[in-house]
């Protein structure tokens, strides 16, 4: 054991002492080159605030940043240790072609977050529907589109997902009709009810009152008359307007004695 410990120096190719005093410098140059990439991608992140940079860009240009810094840490460290830094290269050259194989569909979302941002369906703080999941977009990130929703949950979509299926952008036009639907009683005035519905909507803070309100009946329904009501909104108050819309015209409509109809059934037992 002895004999083993001895010649440990020899196979590692040098004084043990030394060996030591390498691992430790190495070490510390990790640690201090994480410390230093997580400050540079942080100034460059308020940089390019600072800046105007599109805030789109801004996370994944960062990203980048920050694995290209990490990977060029990583092969200075292995030059410590008399790794020659040409072969490394190729090394990692190689693995990063074995795990790009293994990983061709996180290349797709990555190649689909380029075109997201080239083309920008959406952009960040955008009203989007993506396949059924509503949400504000809060990041476009390398791989992966962050969506939060008006219950404040947090939905991550595969970029190569969100680019294969339909994107609605609800608020990209800055100005949007927020689209609802009421029913009333047949028995019930029908001219009654749109005064009351376009009342409710003078009154809400958020309809802009500059444009007209649409109120049509769009359905003889089985038990309702219902009516297709929409008011402009700014994009950002579409589910203010949406919710404002729908407490107080229930309310309007208890007061006025308006009925909003729910399906029934008749049953008929004979002895």
């Amino acid at each position: 054991m002895e004999d083993l410990f001895e010649k440990i120096p020899e196979l590692l190719g040098g004084d043990i002492y030394g060996i030591v005093k390498t691992v430790l410098f190495a070490i510390l140059t990790l640690v201090v080159g994480f410390m230093i990439i997580k400050s540079v991608v942080g100034i460059t992140k308020r940089t390019m605030e600072k800046r105007g940079v599109d805030r789109d860009l801004r996370p994944f240009l960062g990203s980048i940043l920050d694995v290209g810094l990490k990977v060029a840490l990583i092969i200075t460290v292995a030059g410590m240790f008399g790794i020659e830094t040409t072969s490394f290269v190729a090394i990692l050259g190689a693995m990063a072609f074995a795990v790009g194989m293994a990983l061709q569909g996180s290349l797709g979302h990555f190649a689909s977050g380029v075109l997201i941002l080239l083309f920008k369906p959406y952009r960040t703080g955008d009203l989007v529907d993506i396949q059924g999941n509503v949400g504000v977009v809060d990041e476009i990130q390398i791989f992966n589109t962050v969506l939060l929703t008006p219950d404040n949950k947090k939905i991550i979509l595969p970029n190569g997902t969100v680019t294969n299926g339909p994107i609605t952008n609800i608020s990209g036009q800055g100005e949007i009709k927020v689209v609802m639907s009421f029913g009333i009683g047949y028995g019930d005035d029908i001219d009654k009810a749109r005064r009351v519905i376009q009342q409710v909507a003078d009154e809400c803070p958020h309809v802009i009152h500059e444009k007209s309100v649409d109120i049509f009946v769009e359905a003889l329904a089985d038990s309702s008359v219902n009516f297709a009501v929409r008011p402009w909104a700014k994009s950002e108050h579409y589910w203010d307007v949406f919710f404002y819309m729908h407490e107080n015209i229930k309310k309007a409509f208890d007061k006025e004695n308006i009925g909003i109809p729910y399906p029934t059934m008749d049953l008929n037992v004979s002895k």
